[in-house]
């Protein structure tokens, strides 16, 4: 989780038990024991998944209670983790992505968290099929008309408190909350009722990575078996609910998770990270008309008082314009303001540089600026770029891809608003679920694999993936008219 977060929790004397040790199945017990898991999960009608912080852990996210867990070091007065990227680049493990595929071929009916990193969400996980029981860090609500906001940076309070943001829903403007819980903070009926609807459901609950200590969630999946369900723990410490399972897998989350998707011949899809900004533009015509005096904005789409945690700097040039002075933007809100010529028109280039996390470094942009011609609006269908991009970014296996999603003019402010889309990151899971897969096999997974998939499976392992290259160069990619 991030260190944030467990720094904005109130204090309270017992967390349960913390400095767990860890176990780990001998190799070929943990062969058998993938081979059965992947055996119930081809067979089960509705699978529902109960995730906590073991499967962040490969994220470069600390847990709570392992041996170097936040709490852990906290109860032994040593220094808490150097995160290894800010919490906001952190992107989804090997088990995240293969939760998506499942989800995607009908297989998993509901994904239930305690985490609040928000990388379900962010991964692909549909809203309507994940319960965040314990909120999340990059996600505010209305409380009136109940629309909720996923940010690209992490919300500065926990506690279900007031933000500095409002509601853009037309005629509503309250005050958003953010949705993370505090220890005396009841559980929300919004994320506990369709959990424990689809535990009840569930002919088998599979607990990744969670210890299974907090209540009232821990006791969620038990209820799967009151209709005759089963529960599967996969966790490198003993929990409480041990005994209640059909099956106890001490192991990796993602070691186990790669072992069941190979045996499934089902492949782990990539992940696409795509953000946002914004070039605002505003003008204002001097008394003579002779002159405008306007300002640049490299703004976030959250609101151009909100912070853009990807970008590090901006630089500004102008092509064929020696008269124009260049200017280094390394402060947000990254803004400059000129005064030029009305009637000659002039092409600026923004150099975008991206901060730590980032596949890419930078990225350029070209943005022609003729104050005598008025700009043409447009909407773009947003899916449909977004698709556009991530195959391509897959294609290529590097970043940088971007393209313009929206233009908008708004007359009273006298402001030309374009929004872009860009792949900031790619990453591929074959290397990884390679390592994972070897150090489980000695000869004989794929002798084993038959017997799990059968000779006639509909389930076909799809064509080849590509290899990531981290902090590429970046490449500005021509998909249609408005993909640049």
């Amino acid at each position: 989780m991030s260190l944030g977060y467990a720094e904005k929790l109130s204090y309270i004397e017992d967390v349960g038990n913390v400095g767990m040790v860890e176990y780990f199945d001998p190799s070929h017990v943990l062969r058998e024991k993938i081979d059965q898991l992947a055996i119930m999960i081809k067979k089960s009608k509705h699978l529902v998944v109960f995730t906590g912080a073991g499967i962040s852990t490969s994220c470069g996210i600390p847990d709570f209670r392992g041996p170097k867990g936040i709490w852990t070091l906290q109860r032994e007065g040593k220094a808490l983790p150097e995160a290894s990227l800010p919490f906001h680049r952190a992107a989804p493990s090997l088990t995240h992505m293969a939760l998506v595929e499942l989800e995607k071929t009908g297989i998993l009916k509901f994904v239930i968290s305690q985490n609040v990193d928000g990388l379900h969400l962010r991964s692909g996980i549909p809203r309507e099929k994940l319960a965040e029981l314990h909120g999340n860090s990059f996600m505010e609500v209305c409380p009136s008309c109940g629309e909720e906001y996923f940010r690209d940076f992490e919300v500065e309070t926990i506690g279900l408190k007031e933000t500095s943001r409002r509601c853009t829903v037309s005629k509503c403007g309250t005050r958003l909350k953010d949705t993370v819980l505090d220890w005396e903070d009841a559980l929300p009926p919004k994320e506990m009722n369709p959990a424990e609807k689809h535990c009840k459901q569930a002919d088998i609950v599979l607990c990744l990575g969670t210890s299974l200590q907090i209540t009232p969630a821990c006791n969620l999946p038990l209820k799967a078996l009151r209709g005759g369900g089963k529960v599967v723990i996969v966790n490198l410490q003993k929990t409480p609910k041990d005994k209640k399972a059909s099956l106890v897998i001490h192991g990796f989350a993602d070691k186990v998770i790669a072992g069941v998707m190979d045996q499934l011949n089902m492949q782990i899809p990539p992940f696409v990270r795509i953000d946002l900004f914004q070039i605002v533009l505003v003008q204002a015509l001097s008394n003579d008309k002779r002159y405008v005096n306007w300002t640049l904005q490299i703004a976030s789409v959250h609101g151009q008082r909100a912070a853009l945690p990807f970008i590090e700097s901006v630089e500004v040039s102008f092509l064929d314009r020696e008269d124009y002075k260049a200017a280094i933007l390394d402060k947000q809100p990254f803004r400059l303001k000129r005064r030029t010529a009305y009637n000659k028109a002039f092409e600026m280039v923004l150099k975008l540089n991206f901060s730590d996390g980032c596949g890419c470094s930078s990225l350029e942009i070209d943005v022609p600026v003729d104050f005598k011609v008025s700009t043409d609006c447009f909407v773009f269908d947003k899916d449909y770029i977004f698709q556009k991009l991530r195959d391509k970014a897959v294609l290529e296996s590097r970043c940088g891809q971007n393209g313009v999603i929206e233009r908008k003019t708004i007359l009273t402010a006298r402001s030309d608003v374009t929004t872009y889309a860009i792949v900031t990151n790619v990453v591929q899971y074959s290397k990884t679920c390679k390592a994972a897969l070897d150090s489980l096999s000695n000869g004989d997974l794929k002798k084993r694999k038959a017997s799990v998939t059968g000779t006639g499976s509909s389930r076909k392992r799809s064509k080849g993936s590509s290899k990531c290259k981290s902090r590429s160069g970046v490449l500005g990619v021509a998909i249609g008219m408005f993909l640049l």
